[in-house]
């Protein structure tokens, strides 16, 4: 009876028992994630370091903008078409040649605005990937009935990585510096090769078409016909773009909230504690069966905690609570933990959404074509927050700093009750019978 406790009410561990194979590939994926983190910040800290433009930070995530939805787009046909492990330790290798190269230039002081960018482009493009062709491998290796509470444990993976990456990164690069970040990234990348590595050859099922423009007709054919799958792509591209401060961060934490690269850390990692406490009540979350419902939910409450953030940086610009020359030696105190609490709902609710909505993908599409789809779904996961940056970095630019996440909120509350509302098939979505 308390086995039966925990797991209906707290965290459901038994993907882990129920495939040894999955258990290597999380602990090789969360590892590798968490040192990727802390070479995403550190870039970032970096391009504010080397320009001190919060719009050169934004256009790290812009310009992988193309090249990251080419590589998901192909990168999925490649996962349709070929022996899934094998495509993912490829992608895998090219990340990892990336990272050491940031590294080496990093250590001999060649570091340029243009390397930063060419390196990341590189880097996000095979990581997608990797992320799509891991997603569409899971469904092979677990129960169909385990797949909300593997994606909740891919939730935990994103609340680790996150948590500790981005406060680990602005600790390191405050006192080691760069080159040590990203040198600790490559040391920790090791572990994806030995979680993939170990896998089983896991080959598409069903009729294999290959790469090139059939394959991708035939995949928006499908997708043009799966409203419900099409639908929650459109949801999360509204969050993500008009709900994702990242790139403000480095400016908050140097001019508005005071505290540097910690409090730039400690707002990225926020994000992560709430993905990760709300991955620990995966039990309940599994039960719901109106995902679709469950989905809408889950990001106003998202754009309700964006609207939260907003007000708290306008707090923090009218000089509330603020002591004498807030600087990067200087915090806010009482407004960095309100922004803090405010980030941990937000990433609690963004992984809640995440969690329904990737269970939907993988049990409602066919084996034969998951890769594609899983390939759009990572495009919109990492593009999202690619708009939303451009969204923050310019109206932040052209206003000021509290007034992006402010604004985006309210839209991301307004448009998405709108569209849920005006899609009946998708609020009585029912995770026991499947439609895409």
């Amino acid at each position: 009876m308390i086995k039966r406790l925990r797991r209906d009410h707290f965290i459901d561990l038994r993907p882990f028992a129920a495939s040894p194979a999955f258990a290597r590939l999380w602990i090789g994926s969360t590892l590798s994630g968490l040192g990727g983190q802390l070479t995403i910040v550190a870039v970032m800290l970096q391009m504010y370091a080397l320009t001190g433009s919060t719009f050169a930070v934004a256009m790290i995530a812009v310009t992988g903008l193309v090249p990251m939805i080419i590589a998901g787009l192909y990168g999925g046909m490649l996962a349709d078409a070929f022996d899934r492990r094998m495509v993912a330790l490829i992608a895998a290798t090219i990340t990892f040649a990336s990272t050491v190269v940031l590294a080496v230039i990093t250590w001999g002081q060649w570091e340029t605005v243009a390397w930063l960018y060419a390196l990341t482009i590189v880097n996000s493009a095979a990581n997608t990937v990797v992320s799509a062709t891991r997603a569409a491998i899971v469904p092979r290796l677990i129960p169909s009935d385990l797949l909300p509470a593997a994606s909740a444990l891919n939730g935990i993976t994103v609340g680790i990585m996150v948590m500790v990456g981005p406060a680990l990164a602005g600790v390191l690069v405050a006192f080691t510096g760069y080159a040590w970040t990203y040198t600790i990234d490559v040391v920790l990348m090791l572990s994806l090769f030995v979680g993939l590595w170990t896998l089983p050859s896991v080959r598409p099922e069903g009729v294999i078409v290959r790469p090139g423009l059939e394959s991708l007709k035939d995949g928006w054919r499908f997708l043009k016909g799966a409203s419900n799958i099409r639908l929650q792509f459109i949801l999360d591209i509204i969050a993500m773009t008009f709900g994702q401060p990242l790139a403000l961060f480095p400016a908050i934490g140097a001019i508005l909230l005071g505290g540097g690269p910690i409090t730039t850390g400690l707002l990225t990692a926020s994000i992560a504690a709430g993905a990760f406490v709300s991955s620990l009540l995966s039990g309940p979350v599994g039960r719901v069966r109106r995902q679709g419902l469950g989905i809408e939910r889950a990001i106003v409450v998202y754009g309700g905690a964006m609207t939260a953030f907003g007000l708290v940086l306008g707090a923090a610009a009218l000089g509330w609570f603020a002591p004498v020359g807030v600087d990067e030696n200087t915090p806010n105190v009482v407004l960095i933990v309100a922004a803090v609490i405010t980030m941990i709902v937000a990433g609690a609710a963004d992984n809640v959404s995440s969690i329904f909505r990737n269970t939907m993908l993988q049990a409602a599409v066919p084996d034969a074509i998951r890769g594609r789809l899983q390939g759009v779904f990572i495009v919109v996961v990492t593009g999202g927050p690619r708009l939303g940056a451009l969204y923050a970095g310019v109206l932040a630019t052209l206003t000021t700093l509290w007034f992006p996440p402010l604004l985006g909120g309210f839209v991301i509350i307004g448009l998405v009750s709108l569209l849920v509302r005006s899609s009946p098939r998708f609020r009585a979505y029912d995770a026991e019978h499947p439609v895409p």
